[in-house]
């Protein structure tokens, strides 16, 4: 009894801390200075030269990790676990079949980047596509990224003399308080039309810090992965017990 203890706190202590690393700006943020700095127009410079977008103009990462000795269907519950374990929200898996070995997630990480301008403020939120195929002895991770979900704050830049509880959003319809629609946004912007892929940007400093933190987040993404493939969730499913 107090074995199963044990492990049932380690699963859960995993949890959280796979969440933390994951779903928590404020961490991502703190993953990506450690990696890449805090200068967020020459990381985004730096990052330009070595990305390339897909046929769609998206940012698309791909890696093919190799588990020999792992079956099929092994791989998919290490996976399955990791994945609903990861993701709290149940509508953030939108596939998931274990006959043909594909499990995929579609996750919003909110408010990666908030950066102040001259007229508005910009929050900026991601939803990456993460499509997970399994094979015998093998795992392929797509991550895809193809916009920015901004919400503008229209009287929140630094010319601004508007109090906070009088900041309106881009619309018009919702105040900085209001919490009845965290995915209402104001627009979309491609990355492919904006820095570093188009050099003059007005918003370049909002889209700079914004490719860096989507980039940290496909590489935490990959190594989570990875390690749940490797060593299971919590390093204890095995067939010993």
């Amino acid at each position: 009894m107090k074995k199963l203890l044990l492990l049932v706190v380690a699963a859960i202590m995993a949890t959280m801390h796979v969440n933390a690393q994951m779903m928590k700006a404020a961490d991502l943020e703190q993953y990506a200075k450690e990696r890449y700095g805090d200068k967020w127009l020459v990381a985004a410079a730096n990052l330009a030269r070595t990305l390339t977008l897909d046929k769609n103009e998206s940012l698309t990462y791909q890696q093919i990790i190799e588990a020999p000795g792992k079956t099929k269907e092994q791989l998919y519950v290490a996976l399955n676990y990791w994945a609903t374990a990861t993701f709290q929200d149940r509508q953030a898996i939108t596939l998931n079949d274990k006959e043909a070995g594909c499990i995929i997630i579609s996750s919003t990480i909110h408010n990666i980047v908030k950066h102040m301008g001259t007229m508005n403020s910009y929050s900026v939120s991601i939803t990456p596509v993460i499509r997970i195929d399994i094979k015998e002895g093998r795992v392929r991770v797509t991550y895809t990224v193809q916009n920015y979900d901004i919400l503008t704050d229209i009287s929140g830049g630094w010319f601004s003399l508007a109090e906070p509880d009088e900041r309106t959003f881009g619309d018009s319809k919702r105040k900085a308080e209001d919490k009845t629609n965290p995915n209402l946004y104001d627009e979309q912007w491609e990355i492919a039309q904006h820095y570093p892929f188009v050099p003059k940007d007005l918003q370049k400093r909002t889209c700079s810090k914004a490719l860096v933190m989507t980039h940290a987040y496909s590489n935490a993404v990959l190594d989570k992965v990875e390690e749940a493939i490797k060593n299971g969730l919590v390093g204890n499913e095995d067939d010993d017990w």
